[in-house]
């Protein structure tokens, strides 16, 4: 069972003055007692036509759950996404203001910036990598718009699938320069300390995974990754959450260092 299309209005409504607001707001599956992730998918599109209309653009997706503990933690066995908007992406070393997000955690990704389009089903890690124009070295801010990260599936499918911003870094990498994408090393720093550390590889065993599945779910819904699109796959490490004053860097082997600031 999912809810009306009343109700996911109601419910699209309160996520996005929870984001204007940085005010967060209880949990949508508790409100909205029978929530399922179709429903969920369809108050995230209702919040992403709002945005269309009001003038941003997509720029991409970001697939989120790639982790083995997050989908452990939420009861699934399968990824989610949401989408990348114009205004929602940095350039390196930028200053946020911490005050615009409700929670904020930082996870660092190898961003992908495809050349050719990519429609599921049947795409596989090669076609990914004969698609993909370069990868970059990037920062995701995600954050929850629900109370205390208290989700379910459909509370963050809901929320855009957490996203709150993405920093790029200030090169991006062709495939034979960057090597392995699986093997590649990350280091996340959080005031100069490293507070967690992963490769590529805990990105489904290979960041590429992550962008087929997104194009082969995509794709029965009649959606293609488009050329010139950004994918953020997931993240390599551990997500901490961030503080005002906190300065975030994350060195990748193979793609190089990206920074964010947050005031």
């Amino acid at each position: 069972m999912t809810i009306d299309a009343d109700r996911r209005a109601q419910a699209a409504a309160a996520l996005a003055t929870a984001e204007r607001d940085a005010a967060p707001i209880p949990p949508l599956s508790e409100t909205y007692p029978g929530l399922e992730a179709s429903g969920a998918y369809e108050i995230q599109l209702v919040n992403i036509r709002r945005r269309n209309a009001e003038g941003a653009e997509v720029l991409g997706h970001k697939v989120g759950l790639t982790a083995t503990a997050m989908q452990e933690l939420l009861g699934v066995d399968e990824p989610d996404y949401g989408h990348l908007l114009d205004d929602m992406v940095h350039a390196d070393d930028v200053e946020l203001p911490i005050v615009r997000f409700c929670a904020p955690r930082i996870e660092p990704e190898i961003t992908f910036r495809l050349h050719s389009p990519l429609t599921g089903p049947g795409v596989t890690v090669e076609d990914v990598l004969a698609a993909t124009d370069a990868v970059i070295a990037s920062l995701e801010i995600v954050d929850s718009r629900v109370a205390d990260w208290k989700i379910t599936l459909a509370d963050t499918i809901a929320d855009n699938a957490s996203a709150a911003g993405t920093v790029l870094g200030s090169t991006w990498v062709s495939l034979d320069e960057a090597g392995s994408l699986p093997d590649i090393v990350c280091e996340l720093l959080v005031n100069g300390e490293v507070v967690s550390t992963g490769t590529g590889a805990a990105v489904l065993g290979h960041p590429a995974q992550a962008v087929a599945w997104l194009a082969n779910t995509l794709g029965p819904m009649g959606i293609t990754l488009e050329a010139g699109h950004l994918v953020m796959p997931g993240s390599c490490t551990s997500a901490p959450f961030l503080s005002a004053g906190d300065h975030v860097e994350a060195r990748f082997s193979g793609l190089g260092t990206v920074t964010a600031n947050f005031t």
